[in-house]
């Protein structure tokens, strides 16, 4: 029993790393690192749009950085600050997930508020050849317009994603 405990909270601890590099890697401008986050037929569905297999990520993703750098430096064009992970492991190589985006945006604009949007990432995990992947990701905005909000309340609760 204790060694399966021990395990589940690696597990927890490395999916819960999965987030954090998603955030780094994007903010930075590095979106071909996101293959180390995401599975091959990973789906996304964010404010830019939803997205389907790791080219497809990368591509979009790459192109919200564009999008938001509008002082040209290149990278963090926004800071996504990640909180109140919450990970349950849902079988041998699958689990589930949420966890709090706070979404700063960096780059100069005419309105100095610098809190783009606050939301909640649902996510879905798989373990591919031995490595913890994000397999869905669902973002669901509360501000500044509560969009795609099935999934708000407990933890766990609507964790569905349509085909």
């Amino acid at each position: 029993m204790t060694d399966k405990r021990i395990q589940n909270l690696l597990d927890i601890e490395e999916i819960r790393n999965l987030r954090v590099l998603y955030s780094h890697y994007l903010d930075s401008a590095n979106v071909r690192q996101l293959g180390n986050v995401f599975t091959d037929d990973a789906i996304v569905e964010v404010t830019v749009g939803s997205m389907r297999g790791i080219e497809a990520i990368q591509k979009g993703l790459g192109d919200a950085v564009t999008l938001f750098d509008r002082d040209g430096k290149g990278n963090y064009p926004f800071l996504h600050a990640v909180t109140n992970h919450w990970v349950r492991i849902t079988g041998p190589d699958t689990a589930e997930g949420r966890c709090y985006l706070i979404d700063f945006e960096t780059a100069s604009k005419p309105d100095p508020n610098p809190l783009l949007l606050l939301g909640l990432y649902s996510d879905q995990y798989r373990r591919v050849d031995g490595e913890w992947r994000i397999s869905r990701s669902r973002l669901e905005t509360v501000w500044p317009k509560r969009e795609g909000g099935e999934g708000l309340g407990e933890p766990g609760n609507g964790m569905t994603f349509p085909s």
